[in-house]
Order: structure tokens, then sequence, then C-alpha cells
């Protein structure tokens, strides 16, 4: 089954009560968040005048601090997860590390290519994975996640360049290095990963849990294939127990972070 499919229909089948922030309001937001109904019980948090005024009848919980509305009603178990929407992304995830005391926040996004092709992406934040400790961490969260969904992950690596540019840059030397290191100990401990260099072209082909060389490429190629490629985005889920799906503010579209946030209720 696609992807796709699988987490659509296990969506609708949880059906879970869904929270998502609103710091900016918009019409299509609104619309967006309605045409998620199928897949959950949707929440709006935020300034109720202003959400109004785009004229739903979803519910809504007012609070002049959405940002910690939101974060207390995902902890205290009010709801079953949470979306970031439009919200501030440094004080929403500040407030997430707070209330959970976690000392550092992964993520992995699910992507779909303009040819219609899903897959995830990690990592994606500019300050993850930027050494192959934490890559390799951040693989292994990622698969027990992404395994909540029924996946069977197979693991792409990437680098910097091909395998016989070694040798003409000492950046893309380290990412060759660090690529090759990542994708030998992944194998060591039993987890399908293979190394396809630079080639992401090739890596879409079979794995379905890309590794950019660090996070600012990942957050380049989700960009890239966002904003200018004419793929999708669902977001990028916290990797922890609770629910929390990261958004982007950029595209006023939140039924697909919501439909990921329902399918991952346990």
């Amino acid at each position: 089954m696609n992807i796709l499919s699988g987490i659509e229909n296990r969506a609708k089948s949880n059906h879970a009560r869904i929270c998502l922030g609103i710091g900016k309001s918009s019409e299509r937001l609104i619309r967006s968040a309605e045409e998620a109904r199928e897949y959950a019980d949707v929440v709006l948090v935020g300034d109720e005048k202003q959400i109004r005024a785009a004229g739903t009848d979803l519910e809504i919980i007012h609070s002049p601090e959405p940002e910690k509305e939101l974060i207390g009603l995902l902890v205290d178990g009010k709801v079953d997860g949470a979306v970031r929407g439009t919200l501030s992304a440094t004080k929403t995830l500040s407030l997430l590390k707070r209330a959970l005391g976690m000392k550092k926040i992964y993520r992995v996004a699910l992507l779909e290519t303009g040819d219609k092709i899903p897959f995830f992406l990690a990592p994606v934040g500019i300050d993850e994975g930027n050494s192959i400790e934490d890559k390799i961490e951040l693989i292994k969260r990622s698969i027990e996640y992404i395994e909540r969904l029924d996946i069977e992950v197979k693991v792409g690596i990437l680098s910097g360049g091909r395998f016989e540019d070694k040798g003409r840059d000492k950046n893309v030397d380290r990412t060759l290095e660090e690529a090759e290191i990542v994708t030998r100990r992944l194998l060591d401990m039993g987890i399908s990963a293979k190394n396809y260099s630079i080639l992401i072209e090739d890596a879409i082909k079979d794995a379905n849990l890309i590794i950019a060389p660090d996070g600012i490429s990942g957050n380049l190629i989700f960009r890239t294939l966002v904003f200018l490629g004419g793929g999708n985005g669902f977001g990028a889920p916290v990797l922890m127990e609770k629910v929390f799906v990261d958004t982007s503010r950029v595209k006023e579209d939140s039924a697909r972070a919501i439909m990921l946030a329902s399918a991952l209720k346990r």
C-alpha cells in the first residue's frame, strides 16, 4: 500500500482530537482545517475574534497566548495531538522542550515529490543531525516513529558529492566519509540502509527515509521541493511519545498535517 494511503486510512480510523495553532489567521487556513474533519476532531487555538472573522463552526479555544495554550493542551492530555500551524516556531518549540524536559528536539518530515512519491526526510532543522552521533540518534528515533505507522523503513544516506569526487574539496570529503560511517553503523545494527552519495534522484526510487548531509541541506531540500518544485509537505513530527507535528508558516494548508497527527495517535 502507498505510504500516504495507509496514513490516510489510519487517520480516519483513529479520528483523533487534534488542536491547531492559529497565530496569523486566514480564510484559506481555516478552510483547510475544515477539510481535515474527515480525519480528526479539529480544535483551533488562538484569538477567537480573529478566527471567527474567517467564518467557521470548528471548536475554538480562545487564548492571548496560543503557543502556551497549545502546548498545555497537549501536555495535559486534553488533546491527542497538536499541529503548530501559524504559531511562532521558536516560541512554540521552546515551550514544548521546557514542558516535557527535552534537551534536544528531533524531527522527521513527511514529503511528496511533484511526481507523487511520498518519503520521509531528516534532518530538516538547521541545528539537527550535524554530527555522526547526532545523525545516528536521529535515524534511530525516526525509524521507531515511522514504524508507528506500520511502515517498513528503508534508509537512504546522502553526502555532498559523488563517490569519485573524493579529494576535490575537504568539506565534500567530510560528508562522503560521514555518510560511509553512518551507513556502515546502521547496517551493523541490522537497519536497512544504503549510501547513495549525492544522488537523491536514485535514493527516492528505493528508500523511504532519506537522510541529508546536515540540517541546512535538509532544510533546503524541503524548501526547494515544497515551495519551488511542486511537491507537498505534511509536516514534521517531533520524535517523542506525544504527537506534535511541526509545520511551515509559508503554506497555509493544515489538512495534511492534521491527517498525519491523527494517524500517529497510539
